[in-house]
């Protein structure tokens, strides 16, 4: 079947239409970088690289605005000549998923990608101020403003964030943006347990000392620090001083890592990948059960609050067995079938969001989302 290539939201509305008129299914590839397991094989793909560009940036507001199949990169790159950066470091699925294409803007906020400097700055949802998109009758909706002070009203932003194009196509997004960091300083405590990783995370983050990266692997705990060049040498100081001495990477050294910690680079290939979300004070629990039962590998982020788990041996039935009792989420990422969420009364709202936004059911149908 003929993909779906719009190079304007009336297009995309008009041909949304028409397959919620024939009760056709569609499958929204975005960028291209992420794999959708969809139900049946007739579902037709819609691609948005023909909605793209930045619409509207205002350094001094900290405000931009960019049509939802502008590339991640071109709109960091923009950022990057003003000194500001999406704060919320939307991760690159390609690595984990050995992908090609380009991320957009509208794929990282469909997904609410969030990367390792959630833990101060929050998820990509907080950073939303604004959408329009198309909902599964072919309506054009807009929801939120340009500037925070503007939101006003339901926001059905923050509902779409994260949705995976379940409740509608993302056209255009407003995003707020933050200064980047002048300084980023990363501390590696070594011969550290998923729960002395977990213990060492909790403590450092209820200091004031504003921890941006707090992840595990291979034995390893790192915490980030950023700021300005007097900022970071105190937090470093004060840091050192409550836990210890550990290795310090600084400049390239230190952004190369956080990248290929949110991006998972440790654990690309081809074999089943889950991402699983748990209380932290959970992880070290879950992560010992995975690798009891299933010789699962394991890495931490958000502080021990999302776990990475990769291994030929992680069905959805072992997934669960290990996340279920502690009221994790765990999605299917690569190279397994997703497990279906236990009823109960959030996968109850969603069900009933899906049916109000996409009665016809025509939004990527039978994708899980969690």
């Amino acid at each position: 079947m003929t993909a779906l290539a719009p190079t304007t939201e009336a297009e995309l509305a008009e041909a949304v239409r028409a397959a919620h008129a024939a009760r056709t299914p569609l499958r929204i590839a975005g960028g291209g970088t992420r794999s959708l397991a969809t139900e049946g094989g007739n579902a037709r793909a819609v691609g948005l690289a023909g909605l793209a560009g930045v619409r509207l940036y205002e350094p001094g507001a900290l405000t931009l605005v960019a049509a939802a199949g502008t590339p991640v990169a071109e709109i960091e790159a923009l950022l990057a000549a003003e000194g500001q950066a999406l704060a919320f470091e939307p991760m690159d699925h390609r690595a984990a998923l050995g992908t090609t294409g380009a991320p957009t803007i509208g794929g990282a906020v469909a997904t609410n990608a969030s990367g390792p400097r959630r833990v101060l700055a929050g998820a990509c949802r907080d950073h939303l101020l604004g959408v329009r998109f198309v909902d599964g009758r072919g309506q054009v909706l807009k929801s939120g403003g340009r500037v925070m002070k503007n939101v006003t009203g339901l926001d059905l932003g923050k509902l779409l964030c994260g949705a995976r194009g379940t409740l509608g196509i993302l056209t255009e997004v407003a995003l707020k943006v933050l200064p980047a960091a002048k300084v980023s300083i990363t501390l590696a405590y070594s011969d550290r347990s998923e729960a002395a990783a977990v213990a060492l995370f909790c403590a450092a983050l209820r200091t004031p000392y504003e921890i941006a990266g707090a992840a595990w692997r291979d034995g390893v705990a790192y915490l980030r620090i950023e700021g300005s060049a007097v900022q970071a040498e105190h937090r470093l100081t004060q840091l050192r001083a409550r836990f210890g001495a550990a290795e310090m990477l600084e400049g390239g050294a230190s952004a190369e890592l956080w990248r290929d910690l949110r991006d998972v680079k440790h654990f690309a290939g081809t074999g089943p990948l889950w991402r699983i979300g748990v209380r932290p004070t959970d992880a070290a629990g879950v992560a010992a059960a995975l690798r009891e039962r299933t010789g699962a590998r394991v890495s931490l982020d958000w502080g021990g609050a999302l776990l990475w788990a990769a291994g030929d041996g992680l069905t959805a039935a072992a997934v669960q067995g290990a996340v279920g009792p502690v009221g994790g989420r765990a999605t299917a990422v690569r190279g397994a079938e997703p497990a279906a969420p236990a009823a109960d009364r959030r996968t109850a709202l969603i069900a009933g969001l899906r049916a109000r936004f996409d009665p016809a059911g025509i939004l990527n149908p039978g994708l899980v989302v969690d």
